[in-house]
C-alpha cells in the first residue's frame, strides 16, 4: 500500500511563524466608574434638559389633522388625570411627568399638566414652563398639547395622549 511513498527531504531551514505577542491588559479607566442606574439617570435627563429657545403655546405631531388642536382647546376629550408640578425641581418634574404619562395612558386620552407660570421662581422666570413643553413635544406618547385656557391659562396644558395599542400592557399603578 505504501510502496510508492518516499521520505521527505529534510530541509536545514526550519520555517516557524514568529510567536504572537502576548495580550496586554487594558489600563483601568481613570476616575470612578458609574453604576448602570446612575448612567441611565444621567442619560434620561439629557433629553430636553437645556432651555428651549422658544416657548410653544401648542403642539401637534406632523400629520395630525388641524382640527385636533381645535377640538383639544374646546374640551372635546374629558380630562382623565391631572399632574401639578408646582414646587418640583427639574429632575423631579421630568421623572414625575414621564411616570404620569405612562400611567395615564391606561385611563384615557386627555390629561392636564400644571407647570405654573413661574411667579414663585427665584429669578421670577419660569423654570418648568418651557421644559415641560419641550419634554412633552419629544415624548412618543404625546400627540398634541395646548394651553388650558379655562383652567390655568399659560400655567397649564391639556395633553392628548396616544391610545394604547390592542394587547399593550396597561399599568394601573
Amino acid at each position: 500500500m505504501f510502496r510508492d511513498a518516499k521520505p521527505l527531504k529534510t530541509d536545514s531551514k526550519h520555517h516557524h511563524e514568529p510567536p504572537k505577542p502576548k495580550p496586554r491588559p487594558r489600563k483601568p479607566s481613570q476616575g470612578p466608574a458609574l453604576h448602570t442606574a446612575a448612567c441611565q439617570e444621567i442619560l434620561q435627563h439629557q433629553i430636553g434638559w437645556f432651555e428651549p429657545m422658544e416657548q410653544l403655546q401648542q403642539f401637534s405631531r406632523p400629520g395630525m389633522p388641524a382640527a385636533t388642536l381645535k377640538r383639544l382647546r374646546q374640551g372635546n376629550w374629558p380630562v382623565c388625570a391631572q399632574l401639578d408640578l408646582h414646587g418640583y425641581s427639574r429632575h423631579q418634574a421630568q421623572d414625575a411627568l414621564a411616570l404620569f404619562i405612562h400611567r395615564a395612558r391606561s385611563r384615557g386620552q386627555c390629561v392636564k399638566v400644571i407647570h405654573g407660570k413661574g411667579f414663585g421662581s427665584p429669578q421670577g422666570e419660569p423654570v418648568l414652563k418651557k421644559l415641560v413643553r419641550s419634554w412633552l413635544q419629544h415624548h412618543p406618547d404625546v400627540l398634541a398639547f395646548c394651553e388650558a385656557e379655562a383652567g390655568g391659562g399659560s400655567g397649564s396644558l391639556l395633553v392628548l395622549l396616544r391610545r394604547p395599542a390592542p394587547g399593550e400592557i396597561r399599568d394601573e399603578g
